[in-house]
């Protein structure tokens, strides 16, 4: 893999096992077929499809959150192959970053508190975790417009608020590489606007590669490189 690629993903194909009675159990469900590209560090790619077509389950395995039934993903150099479980996880804790469309902040914490958690769960000092990483999250904060929601917790926030708290949450490591799943799904027209420049303002201010899953064509043409699904297949 050259070093000038966050991502490069071969001939991914991904099936799972029928469930179905004995007769047909050799019939596996094939959700995603071949699937080839690559993503140079800092570049946008928008996977783009209707419901069912296998963005979701591409956007995991590129991540490391499944394994193919075939073929290779190597993140930031490293093929995940060649880690288990916990090899994968601790890959994603120092090169990813993820948005969600349901958001998935802690209801019992604050704002500020849920974009922490990341690093608290790499900080081995107690000084550092107090000092810098709150420093950290504060700045993000207010980068992301909610410098004076500090101490909300996200039932107090509204939809978009709760968007812009994840997104600070996800860049709160430095991560190589964002991966963002339906991140403007939940929001309206107008807050949805407001998401996307802020993800693609941050990914050109920090150099973090995005990798979006949308079914938003308008959105789709925002990234450098489209990857149309239809089927579990790449379609022009």
């Amino acid at each position: 893999m050259s070093d000038s690629l966050i991502l490069d993903v071969q001939g991914l194909t991904k099936s799972y096992p029928s469930t179905g009675d004995r007769r047909h159990r050799g019939d596996d469900l094939t959700v995603l077929r071949d699937i080839t590209f690559t993503l140079p560090r800092g570049d946008t790619c928008a996977i783009l499809g209707p419901s069912g077509s296998g963005k979701t389950t591409l956007l995991g395995l590129c991540a490391g959150l499944d394994i193919p039934t075939s073929g290779r993903v190597c993140l930031a150099g490293t093929d995940l192959a060649t880690l288990d479980e916990d090899g994968r996880a601790e890959l994603r804790g120092r090169m990813s970053g993820f948005v969600f469309q349901n958001f998935q902040l802690i209801p019992t914490i604050t704002a500020l508190e849920n974009v922490m958690v990341p690093m608290e769960l790499r900080a081995t000092n107690r000084h550092a975790r107090d000092r810098d990483i709150g420093r950290h999250a504060s700045d993000l904060m207010e980068r992301v417009g909610l410098g004076e929601r500090l101490h909300h917790y996200p039932s107090q926030l509204s939809g978009g608020e709760q968007q812009r708290v994840a997104i600070a949450r996800a860049f709160i490591n430095r991560p190589q590489i964002l991966f963002a799943d339906e991140p403007t799904g939940n929001l309206d027209a107008e807050t949805s606007h407001r998401i996307v420049e802020l993800l693609f303002n941050l990914n050109a201010e920090s150099g973090t590669a995005l990798v979006l899953v949308t079914h938003d064509q308008e959105l789709a043409t925002r990234a450098r490189t489209i990857i149309r699904l239809r089927g579990g297949t790449v379609v022009p």
